[in-house]
């Protein structure tokens, strides 16, 4: 078996001392652009990596971070994701991604591997009914977190998300606007803040123009079933002429389930989603939505943990942005 390079072979390889090649792989020190490039190459030739974990327990700072989520394979998901990784990882530091499946004690087990790992910061959207004991833990063993999302009671920590409420009362008003009186909510059934806050929009909007009887239809947050969802609410009230979805991907399923039924988004019914992932603009028809910027949310994400990294003893921090309506093609006047 091939021996593990080493550090002293990269130093004998460029001919250099053993700290000269220290300060080169931690980018330290007076190093001339030759020198640097001698041991670069020779690292490069040796494919040798720096042992993080050895350098950070003589440093002290831990530069790989956890990320805890629910739905990885939610194209909001993955977009918030990537935005984390590409500034985290711009600024040196390892991002690893675990999905709890919003299990409670799923989301338990990540959180000790996290802790065991000695991660240097924790990003983190609490799983429904998350227990006192599991931000007990987080809080006990000091970790810089910063909630996504949902706070779940985690109110110690620094967190990031969205004016639900505000959110779904533009895109219910909107809807009104058009002339619509009967207007229904689509998706989510976790009893959480983010789908409660969203209903309370909604709600607020229908009791505010006494628009018709209020319908609140519950769904997983997949394309499916909300293609399964729209076919029973339709059967259910025909009477509804618009529908405010929980996410995107029920609003494209909403979508499918018209146009097999023969009618079509934005002239039968009209229907906005909630997050503007890439295949909002691409589909046909292409989804009115209230859009979140899922990429640069999570920017925002990774920013919130990093100044929390750089100052530990500032207050919390929470930052909440506002959604915008982004008019396409599935929202139209009441026929």
């Amino acid at each position: 078996m091939t021996q593990k390079p080493k550090l002293e072979t990269v130093a004998k390889e460029a001919g250099v001392s053993v700290a000269t090649a220290s300060q080169v792989m931690r980018g330290t020190g007076r190093i001339s652009e030759k020198t640097r490039e001698k041991v670069l190459n020779a690292a490069r030739k040796l494919h040798y990596v720096p042992d993080a974990r050895a350098a950070s327990m003589r440093s002290g700072e831990n530069r790989e971070i956890g990320f805890t989520i629910h739905q990885i394979a939610n194209p909001f998901n993955a977009e918030v994701i990537s935005g984390v990784s590409d500034l985290l990882e711009n600024e040196g530091y390892l991002v690893s991604v675990l999905d709890s499946k919003d299990d409670p004690e799923h989301q338990r087990r990540q959180l000790e591997a996290f802790i065991r790992s000695s991660r240097g910061g924790l990003l983190w959207v609490p799983a429904h009914d998350t227990p006192q004991s599991s931000i007990d833990l987080l809080r006990n063993h000091r970790i810089p977190t910063v909630t996504f999302l949902r706070r779940e009671g985690a109110s110690n920590f620094d967190h990031v998300g969205i004016l639900n409420t505000e959110a779904t009362k533009t895109a219910t008003n909107y809807l009104a606007d058009l002339g619509h009186k009967n207007i229904a909510f689509l998706g989510g059934m976790a009893n959480v803040d983010v789908r409660n806050q969203r209903i309370a929009g909604y709600q607020s909007v229908v009791a505010e123009r006494d628009l018709g009887p209020e319908i609140v239809w519950d769904t997983t947050d997949d394309k499916l079933a909300g293609l399964n969802a729209m076919l029973e609410l339709r059967a259910a009230h025909p009477e509804v002429t618009a529908v405010v979805c929980n996410g995107d991907q029920i609003a494209l399923g909403a979508c499918l389930a018209l146009a097999r039924k023969g009618e079509e988004a934005g002239k039968d019914v009209s229907i906005v989603g909630f997050d503007d992932i890439q295949d909002a603009a691409v589909a046909t028809p292409p989804l009115t939505t209230m859009a979140t910027s899922p990429y640069q949310l999570g920017r925002r994400l990774a920013r919130a943990l990093l100044d929390r990294l750089q100052n530990p003893n500032s207050p919390v921090a929470i930052s909440e942005i506002s959604a915008e309506l982004v008019i396409r093609e599935t929202t139209g006047p009441r026929v």
